[in-house]
């Protein structure tokens, strides 16, 4: 997997983390609920990754 594509992931996990906190300050329900999806899709997105860099070796 490139570099930037992990970084890329990296950066929506950490987006969506930020976007999940800020909701659940302000009471947005929505904004929480978008930050906590953007968060999983971001680390399924990194999980994905290290498996198929598992199979390259």
């Amino acid at each position: 997997m490139s570099l930037s594509r992990k970084i890329r992931d990296k950066a929506q996990a950490v987006r969506g983390w930020a976007r999940q906190r800020f909701g659940r300050a302000t009471g947005n329900q929505r904004l929480q609920t978008e930050g906590k999806s953007d968060r999983v899709m971001g680390n399924l997105k990194q999980a994905g990754g290290k498996v198929k860099d598992a199979f390259k070796r």
